[in-house]
């Protein structure tokens, strides 16, 4: 099926200029009537084929690119259900497709499998939580992850697999309390992040802010912190990392804790931060930091 809007239009012009073309033979050939029929049925088949052919032909246009890499965006829950789920696959699904890289969403927990998983680049925690993995997947995921993976999660992938020590390691750390959706100024530490990068260093938005059962800090790098003074309901004091990356047993990790809102993935600068994140994951932009043990 072409869906591309060029290799549309171009065969939509195709079809137009056939349709003018042949219109204009069969008056051509009304105005020669001595030609006989024998010929001008012959020249009218020949314009056709070709016609065809060109119609047939493959198109620079309507060409695929291979993509860099292949991302699977996983949104499996068993406790709260974020209503903007849909809004953070679709837009990582634009990220895709502006930047080269090829996504597929699932909630199925059967694809973490060592058949599977290598398939992919990074694996994606679009803000699952609870209980995800059963122990053979579980144990799929730690391998995939070993063997090079990347892992990138947003939002309440910190409020995921609390009895998983391996998975506490790999997120950084785990979820513990939120005060009410609000405005706060996020500072940036790591402006050369691909993630952080480009936004301004006293970065302002409306997010949930959350507080976090330990501070990561030692066991990650952190991209950048919460200015606790700026809002209420904060409870980790002057240090209060809200994103992070790291590398850890042979792979990458890269968490935000923002993206609780819908509007959140209609915003160009957090859209820039999903993009670094998510390349940073998929070992496209160096690594970040020492590997944590």
């Amino acid at each position: 099926m072409i869906s591309s809007p060029t290799a549309i239009s171009m065969m939509t012009g195709v079809f137009h200029f056939m349709a003018i073309s042949f219109s204009q033979l069969v008056v051509n050939e009304n105005l020669r009537p001595a030609q006989s029929a024998v010929n001008a049925q012959a020249r009218r088949l020949l314009f056709l084929l070709a016609l065809l052919g060109a119609s047939l032909a493959p198109s620079a246009s309507a060409q695929t690119t291979k993509p860099a890499f292949t991302v699977l965006v996983f949104s499996k829950t068993t406790g709260f259900r974020h209503d903007s789920i849909p809004d953070g696959i679709a837009a990582i699904r634009v990220l895709g497709a502006e930047h080269g890289f090829a996504v597929t969403e699932t909630e199925d927990a059967g694809r973490f499998t060592e058949a599977i998983l290598p398939q992919y680049k990074v694996v994606v925690f679009l803000s699952t939580t609870g209980d995800v993995l059963d122990d053979a997947q579980k144990a799929a995921f730690e391998r995939y992850i070993r063997s090079g993976g990347g892992f990138a999660g947003i939002h309440s992938a910190s409020d995921t697999e609390y009895h998983w020590p391996w998975y506490g390691r790999l997120v950084g750390a785990w979820f513990a309390s939120h005060p009410q959706i609000q405005h706060a100024t996020i500072r940036i530490e790591d402006a050369d992040n691909p993630s952080t990068k480009g936004l301004p260093a006293s970065w302002e938005r409306t997010d949930e802010w959350y507080n976090f059962r330990s501070n990561p800090r030692g066991h990650v790098h952190v991209l950048a912190t919460l200015d606790e003074a700026s809002y209420s309901g904060g409870k980790m004091g002057t240090d209060h990392p809200i994103a992070w990356c790291q590398e850890i047993d042979g792979g990458r990790s890269w968490y935000t804790a923002m993206g609780h809102t819908t509007e959140s993935y209609a915003e160009p600068l957090y859209r820039q931060h999903l993009l670094g994140g998510i390349e940073s994951a998929a070992g496209m932009a160096g690594g970040c930091g020492a590997e944590v043990k």
